[in-house]
């Protein structure tokens, strides 16, 4: 989640020249071809595995990066990452049947309304880049849903192939946007360094944590990612937090704690006869 938000910081420098869609096919198309030359995912390929979860992990993983990136050219990056985090939140408490999930699911969207609060008046946010921020918490649950069957079939493999199926998707959409600017000379080492950071790390080590977590268990940790977007909005971008959006961090926070402590307690219990 740190990886992931500090080089979203850094990826927002690039739009003024390309525009969020060629960076995000920039992000996407240099992370491919760094997954595949770190893991070589044709070796020893597994057969039998599911294609199909391998394919939708693929356009969960475009859907995401993209409409993330579009939300991040129109948001500031704490309430971007928010308003996304209600894809995981909703994976977490999805199975739920116990009443007293429905209290972290409440204390998680309050925190995500604190969050919103300081430029969340009516018509003060620009309602395409909520839509496009909601689309990415789509995205995102898909992401989450898919990569538990794929990470556990394919191991690394995984990130590496559904990394090249997103980037095969989303180029086309950036060159006709950005068009030669992708290619910037000048931008192209933060452009890597944004891919190896976004992309190289933490997919692979996503990946290799849902293959051995519950997807619940995991949509709840990640939760924890709009504390991380906002400090680095605040750090890398100077943008300013109210005490409201402190105290959306705080509820985010213990929302995601909150709900992994009743995960944790509901594995734990014994069988009732």
């Amino acid at each position: 989640m740190a990886a992931f938000q500090v080089s979203a910081a850094f990826a927002k420098t690039l739009f003024p020249v390309m525009g969020a869609d060629g960076a995000a096919a920039l992000r996407l198309g240099l992370g491919a071809l760094m997954l595949l030359a770190f893991t070589r995912p044709w070796r020893n390929w597994p057969r039998g595995g599911p294609w199909l979860a391998l394919l939708g992990l693929g356009v969960s993983v475009a859907a995401a990066v993209f409409l993330f990136y579009a939300a991040l050219s129109r948001l500031p990056q704490g309430i971007a990452i928010a308003l996304q985090f209600l894809g995981p939140l909703g994976v977490a408490l999805f199975g739920s049947r116990r009443p007293r999930d429905i209290v972290w699911a409440v204390l998680g969207a309050a925190g995500v309304w604190l969050l919103v609060g300081r430029d969340g008046g009516p018509g003060r946010l620009d309602l395409l880049g909520v839509a496009y921020a909601l689309g990415a918490a789509a995205g995102w649950a898909g992401y989450i849903l898919c990569g538990k069957a794929a990470g556990t079939a394919y191991g690394n493999r995984a990130a590496t192939v559904s990394t090249a199926i997103a980037a095969v998707l989303v180029l086309p959409i950036g060159a006709a946007h950005a068009g030669p600017a992708m290619l910037t000379p000048q931008l192209l080492p933060l452009a890597a360094a944004v891919a190896f950071f976004s992309t190289v790390i933490p997919f692979s080590l996503e990946l290799y944590a849902m293959a051995r977590m519950p997807s619940r268990t995991f949509a709840v940790l990640t939760s924890l990612e709009p504390a991380f977007g906002a400090v680095s909005g605040l750090v890398l971008l100077h943008e300013q937090l109210a005490l409201g959006q402190v105290g959306g961090i705080a509820a985010v926070i213990a929302a995601a704690a909150g709900a992994a402590w009743s995960g944790a307690q509901a594995v734990a219990a014994p069988p009732v006869e």
